[in-house]
């Protein structure tokens, strides 16, 4: 007798706005308002446009290494959109459509890729800074939610990763604690099909990201990473359920890396340019515009004059992150510790009497 055998999970991708533009009759009607699909337009836009923005600042060497999210805006986007004020958003490197929405400055945003930590001090209440490290913003998010938990607040936390984050130690354990303990979080995959340099199929086995839930007794979906429409179905749906106690949810958001990792790869060395060409004629900006096109009459003349006045505010935030003080380089010890320690105190004074402040 074979004990053994394959087993097949079937999990569609949700999908409400096709690639040439359409919207599924069974788009919510909270969603077919014309007035949040020109905001929700405009935003993937002004994201867009800034990050191109930054890449040329690092190229020319006013920024540092920075982390492109070209192609993957409607993700971070629906998410901004989707959050209250008071939900807790941990957000890793490709969040700037998000962070931008939750109140966080471009200007501030330039600072923290600058190299200057200040930048992440101005981010929502609720909010924590940017995480680099991959996967431990997920243990983060799930003590959150175990704290607003503890304290029976009605609040939902929502944490971002790349797909190479499903395949670390730090978002198996956390899932599976939030499993346990059904907290009150919503962990977003951006599944843009590389982790850095490698392709899903040899980082991960499993035939989609959404059945590691699984193990962890969390509910998960498969949802179009292209499509701001099905990705807000979806979300709102989730934090819901966190918000009123009914446990965690895992989505696993479908898209397509079209830039490199950071502005310090080249994924030219290792991606196939077929599917990378493929891969553009469903990017999200281009599908939205043509639904706007079919139901708004939009046209070149107003996509110029949307360009032409966010290239403008986009301008003003540069100007005011390239006028700002340098950072100071003590900060590095004076922001460790509560109590610096006597090697690091020790440091300290022999880096001030080197470089100065």
């Amino acid at each position: 007798m074979a004990f053994l055998r394959e087993q097949t999970l079937s999990y569609p991708i949700h999908q409400l706005l096709s690639p040439e533009g359409q919207l599924s009759g069974e788009t919510p009607i909270s969603l077919q308002q014309a007035e949040l699909w020109q905001r929700a337009y405009r935003h993937l836009w002004l994201t867009r446009l800034f990050d191109q923005r930054a890449v040329a600042l690092q190229r020319t060497g006013q920024l540092g290494t920075y982390a492109s999210c070209l192609g993957q805006e409607a993700i971070s986007t629906a998410i901004g959109f989707s959050l209250q004020p008071n939900d807790v958003f941990v957000p890793y490197y490709r969040d700037q459509a998000a962070q931008m929405l939750r109140g966080t400055s471009m200007s501030s945003i330039l600072q923290f890729w600058g190299g200057d930590e200040w930048g992440s001090h101005h981010t929502s209440i609720h909010d924590l800074p940017a995480c680099i490290p991959i996967a431990t913003q997920v243990t983060h998010a799930a003590g959150v939610a175990t704290a607003l938990k503890l304290r029976h607040q009605k609040q939902a936390v929502l944490t971002t990763c790349g797909d190479g984050a499903s395949s670390r130690g730090d978002f198996y354990e956390a899932l599976n604690l939030a499993g346990v303990w059904h907290l009150p979080l919503v962990v977003v995959i951006n599944n843009n099909q590389w982790a850095i340099s490698v392709p899903l199929s040899q980082q991960t086995a499993t035939a989609t990201l959404a059945q590691k839930a699984l193990a962890a007794g969390v509910m998960s979906v498969r949802v179009d990473g292209n499509d701001f429409f099905a990705l807000m179905a979806v979300l709102d749906e989730a934090l819901e359920r966190a918000r009123h106690g009914k446990g965690t949810t895992l989505i696993e958001a479908v898209t397509y890396r079209l830039c490199d990792h950071t502005t310090a790869d080249d994924m030219s060395r290792y991606a196939d340019h077929a599917s990378r060409e493929q891969a553009q004629q469903t990017e999200p900006l281009i599908r939205f515009r043509r639904l706007l096109e079919q139901k708004l009459m939009w046209n070149d003349q107003q996509q110029q004059a949307m360009e032409i006045a966010l290239l403008a505010q986009i301008g003003s935030e540069v100007d005011r992150y390239l006028s700002l003080p340098p950072a100071n380089p003590a900060d590095m010890f004076d922001y460790l510790y509560a109590e610096l320690p006597e090697d690091l105190a020790q440091q300290k004074a022999e880096f001030l009497q080197k470089f100065g402040t």
